[in-house]
């Protein structure tokens, strides 16, 4: 079902750009003006300078383009047979360590609905306009996708075989990275088998894998050829006990006539809401949600600089009917994330549809020691967030629930 292929990459060569560590930067939609400051100042040939360019307006696209070029021509290889390239990310979770194991490739790009690439959630249009004009700057995919498939056995390990030296061994993030080229044939035709009969859920990245069938249209309307039709991702095992999910934090804004009573008393009919106060610790919320959804969805609510924490658990008997959400899919009836973006968001504070999509009145915290300290009012330069919502990660299963149902989640 799904079709992948070795690439020739473009990566580091660390002979002339020196300590991987200081190369590396997160996904460009984490990083905020201050830590951009701090990581393109690690070094000139940082990625963020591609990425995330300087300047204003339609005129970092153009910095972003300069700063690619003086970057292949300084500090980049080209392989010279095409590859794939298998990543480890060691990292710690919870007190414990765990190597997520993938591999970078390339993928035919086929629009949602119409091939074995499946989404689990929405996207937004500010985004993939934004990344759409620096790829069309730069000519090229920057960045990558993060897919998953299912593999029980482990079979594409075994594809690969033996993984010889690393191309590039970095601590950066908290996390040691660990790149490998494969360029042997037989292991890059083995491992195109494994993934031939498999589909793929997109994980992170929809915005750029929907921008990057964008920019094949128009590769594609050029005469570009069939090099247009295959995009860059990386793709982990669903199965593999180094896959750990990560919650991401609503924090809601700038909302008229804001008043969480009247929300949490329309809620009670659906949710056994309990208030107590507010963890000391990101470890201490994340244990108070868990707790809390042993037996079905569950998040907390927050007003910034109350001390208390709203604890909302779904109700056995619910009715997803009787609560509206008949027209949801039932991969999507009890979902936590569904729940809170129908019920509260939409429902309790009048966040349509089409603002959420907008971004007006949200944004996202991955960090559960950064949205504590904005709502223990610690944060004065998030002064205008009114609520923050609480999440538990989504468990893989549902994530492919809702892949397989052909529906998407609420973003984020």
């Amino acid at each position: 079902m799904a079709r992948v292929r070795p690439v020739r990459g473009l990566r580091y060569d660390l002979r002339r750009a020196g300590d991987a560590g200081l190369l590396l930067a997160p996904p460009y939609d984490v990083v905020d003006a201050a830590g951009r400051a701090r990581i393109a100042a690690r070094s000139p040939h940082n990625c963020i300078h591609v990425i995330l360019p300087a300047g204003d307006g339609d005129a970092k696209y153009a910095e972003g383009a300069r700063q690619f070029a003086a970057l292949k021509a300084d500090a980049l290889v080209h392989d010279d047979a095409p590859s794939f390239y298998v990543y480890h990310q060691t990292f710690s979770s919870e007190g414990k360590q765990f190597t997520r194991k993938g591999f970078i490739g390339l993928v035919e790009l086929t629009r949602f609905g119409a091939g074995p690439v499946l989404p689990h959630e929405r996207t937004l249009a500010g985004p993939k306009a934004d990344r759409l004009k620096l790829m069309r700057a730069c000519m090229a995919h920057l960045e990558l996708v993060f897919g998953m498939f299912a593999d029980p056995a482990r079979s594409w390990e075994a594809a690969v075989g033996e993984l010889g030296e690393p191309v590039l061994d970095a601590d950066f993030d908290g996390a040691h990275h660990t790149l490998y080229r494969v360029s042997d044939p037989k292991a890059t035709a083995a491992l195109a088998e494994v993934l031939a009969a498999r589909s793929i859920y997109i994980a992170d990245g929809h915005h750029r894998y929907e921008t990057m069938c964008t920019f094949r249209d128009e590769l594609e309307a050029e005469g570009r050829g069939e090099t247009a039709h295959w995009g860059l991702i990386y793709l982990s095992n669903l199965d593999d006990p180094g896959l750990v999910v990560l919650p991401t934090h609503r924090l809601v804004h700038s909302v008229a006539h804001f008043e969480l009573a009247a929300t949490l008393a329309a809620l009670r009919p659906f949710f056994d809401i309990r208030e107590v106060a507010l963890p000391a610790a990101g470890a201490d919320v994340r244990a108070t949600l868990a707790a809390a959804a042993v037996d079905g969805a569950a998040f907390g609510l927050a007003v910034p600089g109350t001390r208390q924490l709203h604890v909302l658990s779904l109700r056995r008997d619910f009715d997803p009917t009787a609560a509206g959400l008949g027209h949801l899919h039932p991969a999507l009836q009890r979902l936590d994330v569904a729940l809170l973006h129908e019920l509260v968001l939409e429902r309790g504070l009048g966040i349509t549809r089409e603002a959420q999509s907008q971004n007006t009145n949200l944004r996202y915290y991955k960090s559960t020691d950064e949205a504590l300290a904005v709502a223990a009012g610690e944060r004065p330069d998030a002064s205008d967030v009114q609520l923050v919502c609480f999440m538990n990660p989504t468990p893989v299963a549902d994530v492919r629930a809702v892949c397989d149902s052909g529906e998407v989640m609420p973003q984020k």
